[in-house]
């Protein structure tokens, strides 16, 4: 069962894609939506960041998780370098931790 499934799935997937790939010559979308595109990409990947930062499981993460990624998302808007980021942003959830803030 899980593996028809996976089967399935991919099979799914790959279809989705190979048909990009042949309709975009066939399909032409208006200048509006043309520039919507761009900023539901955006607007995706800014609720798949929010989700991961505050949720564990189906509850919240707490506020060491949250801390980390504010520190993270500071310093990235700074334009620190990519592993400083990393690092700050590891270390501020791993103290907060420490410090019995969960």
């Amino acid at each position: 069962m899980t593996l028809a499934a996976i089967i399935v799935l991919g099979i799914g997937t790959y279809t989705m894609r190979l048909g990009g790939v042949l309709l975009r010559e066939r399909l032409e979308l208006s200048d509006s939506l043309q520039r919507l595109l761009p900023m539901a990409a955006a607007a995706l990947l800014t609720a798949l960041a929010a989700t991961s930062t505050l949720m564990a499981g189906s509850g919240f993460a707490g506020t060491a998780r949250p801390a980390g990624v504010a520190v993270g998302a500071l310093l990235a808007w700074r334009k620190a370098p990519f592993v400083a980021v990393v690092v700050a942003a590891a270390a501020t959830a791993a103290l907060l931790r420490m410090a019995g803030i969960d």
